[in-house]
């Protein structure tokens, strides 16, 4: 199963990633002990060089680990015919005890990952660096969640048998079932509605509020964030019930296959970037006295607010089409 492309791939780029941004991390321990800009001795100026190279790397390295959220979601939709039992990647992440932790440490790490890699741009726009210690203790955290995640892929990856019994999303994502993914599949129908499309009208209001107004970027920050955890909810509890058009059928992983268009791809994409946007505006904002940034954070946190806004946009309108255009209805479920 290693010699997958696919699975060599990931999990190269895996160990690639939190080795250079563990080797980052310890750098950036000596540069938040030792950091002076006002210091014309070589050691700084060697670290001001170190952190240049090191920002410019793990833009890349770190946009890369972004990407790899949605191979390993094709990957592991793709595995699903290797077991028995797995009709999508639902079945494939649990053919061992590995493959739902490494999936949602991953997203963590995405989000984070996003969240650094804004807190960078900014920092790279003051003239003083002025967020250079906060940004390599946030660091210093991601990089242990990479290598973690590292080791969950390749444990999940090396844990894998042919001969393994799993489980259908059927059965997963059941509402007879006790999980938390049963639970999300259990929700009445309308109530979720209500506190979802609630949380994303609060969001866009309190966005387009401070679009205008240039305040409350706290309030849409925390109603993004929100609104992320909602829509993940939601999809389960009933956005891909009008997807399927099946009143059991809550599966979150089915709509990334070819029989529904991969409409789940944009989904996601829009949820990560939205949530991205959202949480990162909302960081910077607490950096906002200081004298170099104070022109740069607002500017930035604008373009983060609409980059939110539209994703969040884009995925009411996908997810809302089914709902309002076809004749499918949750009516006596």
């Amino acid at each position: 199963m290693i010699l997958n492309p696919a699975i060599i791939a990931l999990v190269s780029n895996a160990w690639l990633i939190s080795a250079v941004t563990l080797a980052a991390a310890v750098l950036g321990l000596r540069i938040i002990r030792r950091w002076d800009l006002n210091s014309t001795a070589g050691l700084q100026l060697a670290m001001e060089r170190q952190t240049y190279l090191i920002s410019s790397v793990l833009t890349y390295l770190l946009i890369f680990e972004l990407l790899s959220l949605f191979l390993f979601a094709f990957t592991a939709d793709r595995l699903h015919s290797l077991f028995i039992g797995a009709m999508c990647a639902a079945g494939s992440l649990n053919v061992n005890a590995y493959g739902y932790p490494a999936l949602q440490l991953k997203l963590v790490n995405c989000l984070l990952c996003g969240i650094w890699l804004i807190v960078n741009h900014v920092d790279q726009q003051g003239e003083d660096y002025p967020l250079i210690r906060f940004k390599y203790r946030f660091l210093t955290v991601i990089a242990g969640l990479l290598v973690l995640e590292s080791y969950l892929l390749t444990q999940y990856f090396r844990h894998m048998r042919a001969d393994v019994i799993t489980s259908c999303c059927g059965t997963l994502f059941s509402e007879d079932t006790t999980s938390v993914a049963g639970v999300m599949a259990g929700l009445p129908p309308y109530p979720a509605m209500i506190a979802f499309y609630a949380s994303m009208a609060l969001t866009l209001r309190t966005g387009i509020h401070f679009l205008v107004t240039g305040r409350a970027i706290r309030w849409f920050s925390g109603f993004s964030v929100v609104s992320l955890a909602a829509a993940l909810v939601a999809i389960i509890s009933f956005i891909s019930v009008y997807i399927y058009q099946l009143p059991t059928h809550h599966c979150p992983f089915d709509i990334l296959q070819h029989e529904y268009l991969y409409v789940g791809y944009p989904l996601y994409l829009c949820l990560l970037t939205a949530g991205i946007g959202g949480a990162g505006a909302g960081v910077i904002d607490r950096f906002r006295q200081h004298a170099s940034l104070a022109a740069v954070i607002p500017r930035v946190q604008k373009k983060l607010c609409l980059g939110s806004l539209v994703a969040y946009i884009i995925f009411l309108m996908i997810s809302g089409y089914p709902i309002v255009f076809t004749d499918y209805t949750l009516s006596g479920y």
